[in-house]
């Protein structure tokens, strides 16, 4: 059974809501990132961007204590509040592409440490040690994981009666996206949403693997240090957006590559052939349609790619994946890179990009070929997650993005 609980977020006032939350620190460029320090005093940015205001170097710990006294500022001026109730809090995302409901709450390290909650990705120990480390000393969290779970009816029908209501956030930001939010606070809405996670077996993370596992973490650190620990403490959840996998949004990460490894475009396509079905598309735009087929831009004209041997292995699930056959018949074998993450020949586009991006990074010179792939399912996500295996790196490209300081769970 999954443990997801309520809680007290520290939230901006509703006047000042579309200001103060912003997209991920990440998703800013350069250029985006100074006009918002610049020109808006109410940004979420102003606490997690302490760089910006001091030009120096300084050591993680100072910059953490830094963030922490920004987001101490912001409390003092009343820019944030803490609400009084424990709460569940609706929130719906509105774009040209998505509308996607789900509830903001607080999930259970244990319940990740058992496996209720199950990842399908690898984390990098130092990310986490890191993570761990600044939540420790700013005290909060202020983007949620996403986690995703099955479709069910009761959370279905209490969404539409929630946005049939007035929201306590209404807010439309730059990026054309609508957001809203509802406060659920009532005491046996609240029983009765707990009692219907606790139902689940199994919960999934979609995004944010690292996060949860500094969370988890933090929960085993702070143990340790209080002798009183009782198992209530608010370091032993984190805030997650749960939405229904039917929300869950999968893409593709898109290959890019500097060099044919020393062969002609002629030995290459004779060296795919061994394993592909080669059609010749010319400048026709392509992208594959179905799993096991691939795209292909080379040389001034795309190729559909189809695997020969499409015959499913039931005993690795993580075999069947396009990422992973792409690496286990091209990429390692015949362009010589073994390390996905690290070697420099190798980039990566999101699917938002599309085959346009891939034609013009190839025919700019700045990459030899490009290789576009076909989305992971969700099924596929549950079998190698149920399977207790990994995923390729940049197997998926997850939306719904979360905004942060939107809501914010202290510890």
């Amino acid at each position: 059974m999954a443990v997801i609980k309520p809680f007290c977020a520290v939230r901006a006032k509703r006047d000042k809501v579309a200001l103060v939350s912003s997209r991920s620190y990440e998703a800013y460029s350069p250029a985006e990132l100074g006009a918002q320090l610049d020109f808006n005093p109410f940004s979420f940015l102003h606490i997690i961007s302490p760089s910006y205001k001091y030009n120096e170097d300084i050591s993680p710990e100072q910059r953490f204590e830094v963030i922490r006294d920004n987001y101490l500022n912001f409390k003092s001026l009343s820019y944030f509040s803490k609400d009084e109730k424990p709460a569940y809090y609706i929130y719906k995302k509105v774009t040209e592409e998505y509308t996607c409901t789900g509830i903001i709450a607080a999930a259970s390290s244990e319940d990740y440490k058992n496996k209720v909650i199950k990842p399908h990705e690898d984390t990098l120990k130092k990310r986490e040690v890191l993570f761990e480390k600044y939540l420790r000393h700013v005290g909060f969290n202020a983007e949620p994981v996403l986690l995703t779970y099955p479709d069910n009816e009761f959370l279905g029908q209490l969404f539409e009666q929630y946005e049939s209501r007035r929201a306590e956030y209404e807010f439309t930001t730059e990026n054309h996206v609508t957001h809203y939010l509802w406060v659920v606070n009532d005491t046996e809405r609240i029983s009765q949403i707990e009692r219907e996670f606790a139902r689940m077996e199994r919960i999934y993370i979609a995004d944010g693997h690292h996060r949860t596992a500094s969370s988890s973490l933090l929960t085993e650190h702070s143990k340790a240090r209080n002798p009183h620990h009782n198992g209530t403490e608010a370091y032993n959840y984190f805030m997650s957006y749960l939405i229904p996998q039917s929300s869950l949004i999968i893409s593709e990460f898109n290959r890019l590559i500097k060099d044919l490894n020393g062969m002609s475009k002629a030995t290459f396509l004779e060296a795919l052939s061994k394993w592909f079905i080669i059609e010749f598309k010319g400048d026709q735009l392509y992208h594959p349609s179905q799993k096991h087929d691939f795209s292909m831009y080379l040389d001034n004209g795309f190729y559909k790619l189809s695997l020969r041997n499409k015959k499913q292995n039931l005993q690795n699930p993580v075999a069947n994946l396009d990422t992973q056959i792409l690496y286990n018949t091209v990429l390692k074998p015949l362009l010589g890179i073994k390390n996905v993450r690290k070697d420099r020949r190798l980039q990566y586009a999101n699917s938002k990009q599309g085959a346009v991006y891939l034609k013009q990074q190839v025919d700019s010179g700045q990459f030899k070929v490009a290789f576009g792939l076909y989305p992971v399912s969700i099924e596929d996500l549950k079998t190698i997650a149920d399977a207790a295996l990994t995923m390729p790196p940049k197997s998926t490209y997850i939306r719904p993005k979360l905004r942060s300081g939107l809501t914010i769970y202290e510890f």
